[in-house]
Order: C-alpha cells, then structure tokens, then sequence
C-alpha cells in the first residue's frame, strides 16, 4: 500500500505560509509503522487541481494508493478542491445529508443563519463519505480512497489520524523500523558496492545513504528501513562489510 500527499494552495507556493503538514503527516505514519511515498504541492488553480486530482485518482486505482489532500474545502470562492475532484471524477457535487444535520446543529449552537455559502461547506463530491473535525465539527470527505481535510493544521492533522485509525487499522505495522548509523572518512563512492550487495540480498529492505556536508572530514549517514527482523540482518551484514573496508563508524 502507497500513502500519498497533496498540499492545496496558492498560500504555501507563494510563501505566506510556511507548510506544517509534510513533517507532521511523516510523523503520524512513522508512529505507525508506515511511511510516505510521495507529496505533492499544487496552486489554487482550477484546471491544474482536475489535472492533478485525476492523475491521483488514476494512480490510485493503479497502484493501491492511499491519498490525503490538505485544503481547499472552505466555503469562500477561491476553495477549489472540492468541485475539481467531483469534475476528475466525471461527477458532480451535492449536499451531503449527513453533513447538512452537522452544519445545522453547528449554527443553531453559535446562533447563526443557514445561507447558501455556508451549505457549501457541507456540498462534496456524489459518494463521498464524511471525515469527524474534531475542532468545529464541520466535516472533511472521502472519496475513492483519497480523504480531503481543510488546511488548517490543527484540524488536519486529527482528521488524517481518525481515517488511518478507523478505515485503515490493518495497515498499522509495528513491525517497521529504520536504522542507520554515521560513517566518517569515506566518500560514497567507497560504499557503493557494499549497498549494492545488501540490496541484492535483500531486495525488500530499503537501503540510504546521505552525505552529510560543511563537515571537516566527509561523513555518511548509512542506514536500512524496513521489516524489524530483516533490517536487523541488514544492520549486522553492514558493519561486518564496513569493518572489512575498514570504515569507521557510530551508531545514530
């Protein structure tokens, strides 16, 4: 299973607001096991959110994809995503009965009217299911296995986790971990061949190198993420080979 990203809004593109959701959506999946496969950001641009909601929607159903998307769904005119996805989707939007009782409950609790630009934040996509805000109530959606939350952090971020919770427990993987440790006085170069060896083993554990740089001497953070047991194997076959290159190295 691939769990993707997509951060809606001309805000973080143009730097008014600095993303808080990439780090936070690798930390939810970290603390359970799972990790990230890709992230995207994309402008408040009505044909380029159908083009990228349709390429998600397809890649999706392709290759078993989990998508979260960030913003969008507010009721003023520039919140686009939710009349992209339903046009990706060759549908349309319509109020959501379960949606207008939230909605209703939520106005007559701050003594405020029904209008028209409000029931817009309860109008989603034809199928959608609803997503709980646990901060004012008003719901994001689901749709096809992609889940739309405002961009508002602290709604956010609890929305994904009610989905991953509640539509995905399965995936939860306590048996994932990632391991590295530090290299010093070596070049990438040195270590290729012992990378490639350890990917050759051990084809599903994912192996990395990142070179750490305005360092005096050149340093390398070597590591492996993957299954607990195998990234263990992977762990001790590597110091041995370090040891053998004669590489000295710590623990991270």
């Amino acid at each position: 299973m691939n769990i993707g990203l997509l951060i809606i809004g001309d805000e973080i593109l143009s730097g008014r607001r600095c993303d808080k959701h990439l780090p936070k959506m690798i930390e939810i999946l970290q603390a359970r096991g799972l990790t990230l496969s890709w992230a995207r950001i994309a402008s408040d641009d009505p044909a380029l959110l159908v083009r990228t909601y349709r390429e998600s929607f397809e890649e999706s159903r392709k290759h078993n994809t989990i998508v979260f998307s960030t913003g969008g769904i507010g009721g003023t005119p520039d919140d686009l995503t939710r009349e992209a996805v339903a046009k990706a989707l060759d549908s349309s939007t319509e109020r959501h009965p379960e949606g207008v009782k939230i909605l209703e409950e939520f106005v007559k609790q701050f003594d405020r009217k029904l209008t028209e630009e409000r029931y817009r934040m309860v109008t989603f996509p034809k199928g959608s299911s609803l997503i709980p805000n646990p901060i004012n109530t008003i719901p994001g959606f689901s749709i096809e296995r992609h889940h739309f939350v405002p961009g508002f952090p602290e709604m956010a971020h609890p929305m994904i986790e009610w989905v991953l919770d509640n539509t995905y427990p399965e995936l939860t993987n306590s048996q994932y971990t990632e391991q590295a440790l530090m290299l010093f006085d070596t070049y990438e170069s040195r270590i290729i061949p012992l990378m490639e060896s350890l990917l050759q083993q051990w084809p599903q554990v994912k192996i990395f190198s990142l070179p750490i740089i305005n360092q005096p001497t050149p340093q390398i953070e070597l590591g492996a993420k993957g299954q607990t047991a195998e990234v263990k194997e992977v762990m001790s076959a590597m110091k041995r080979q370090l040891k053998e290159l004669g590489v000295r190295w710590e623990r991270i």
